[in-house]
């Protein structure tokens, strides 16, 4: 890869990061509300009290003045500190949320991969028939449909009336494990149904994207030169179609990293799992900016890297886009 190619990119994502974190600043402000109404709940504060905490948020400078305080601290890594957990620093707070929207969009993720692509690549090979019919119907209902579509007949079916898996949560409030292993099951059986609705909503793009691949590559050369030597059909879509069907997927792939990390958020607001997605619901009912920054933030940089990752993938699968 290009040396010239590869500094083009990193500036693009460097400008597109400055950019995000400006954007950052000035979103939330224009809101409608303001973060002291947290302290208004409370009758007893005086009026002094909540100026006072003001001043300590640095609400009471001016806009200007807060702008050049938060670019200095984003450019510190200092994200602030929440103003609906008294004071704790975002990055704790964002930290224990991360790892749980991680882990539900990393499984889903290699689900959703390997059983879009297999599903897509074998109804575009066998275009037409019965399963393409039915699997390429499932795929653009469930491409069509928002999470909480998927998520909520789960929640009626397998939960509310089969009683199969718990209806919220990461584990059983309150309980107390005998083992570590019993512990590791009940995480596991609140983590089936979010898992299920992500995996869903992300199978459909997939195996359409892989369908459509596969049937521009049945006619290329390179096919009908392998048919005409007489190789098994299975054989020519391992070897010959699917690695070259592969390359506008795997950049898709790539790309859409970044998105799902945000598009999930919907998914853990509906099983309340504690990701990011909860988190940014809490976050915009007491207007804590902080939060709302620091998530925000974090987003936006996993979709421009995921971008960035997609354009030098890309770079060296085809090197025509290097120039």
């Amino acid at each position: 890869m290009g040396g010239h190619y590869l500094l083009r990119r990193l500036v693009q994502a460097f400008l597109t990061i400055i950019a995000i974190v400006i954007l950052n600043f000035f979103l939330f402000r224009m809101m409608p509300g303001s973060p002291e109404r947290i302290l208004l709940r409370n009758p007893h504060l005086t009026a002094e009290t909540i100026a006072a905490a003001r001043a300590r948020w640095g609400l009471d400078d001016p806009m200007p003045v807060q702008l050049v305080k938060y670019l200095v601290a984003t450019a510190q890594g200092d994200l602030g500190y929440s103003f609906q957990y008294r004071g704790q620093p975002v990055s704790e707070v964002i930290g224990i949320r991360f790892w749980p929207t991680i882990i539900l969009v990393g499984i889903a993720e290699v689900i959703a991969i390997v059983a879009g692509l297999a599903l897509g690549a074998y109804s575009g090979w066998r275009r037409g028939g019965r399963v393409d019919k039915v699997g390429n119907g499932a795929s653009l209902i469930l491409y069509s449909m928002p999470y909480f579509v998927i998520g909520m007949p789960l929640i009626i079916i397998f939960a509310a009336e089969l009683g199969w898996f718990p209806t919220s949560g990461m584990l059983t409030p309150g309980m107390s494990y005998a083992s570590p292993l019993d512990q590791l099951l009940d995480f596991l059986r609140h983590l089936v149904l979010p898992l299920v609705t992500v995996s869903l909503g992300l199978i459909g793009g997939y195996s359409i994207l892989m369908r459509s691949s596969i049937i521009e590559t049945r006619t290329e050369d390179y096919v009908t030169t392998a048919r005409a030597k007489g190789l098994d059909e299975n054989r020519i879509v391992r070897q010959h179609a699917f690695p070259n069907a592969l390359l506008p997927t795997v950049t898709i792939i790539a790309i859409n990293l970044g998105y799902v990390v945000a598009g999930v958020l919907t998914a853990e607001i509906i099983f309340n799992w504690p990701g990011l997605g909860t988190l940014t619901y809490q976050a915009l009912s007491v207007r804590d900016f902080p939060v709302l920054q620091g998530v925000f933030l974090i987003l936006s940089i996993c979709v421009v890297f995921a971008n960035l990752g997609a354009d030098l993938l890309y770079g060296v699968l085809d090197p025509r886009v290097r120039s």
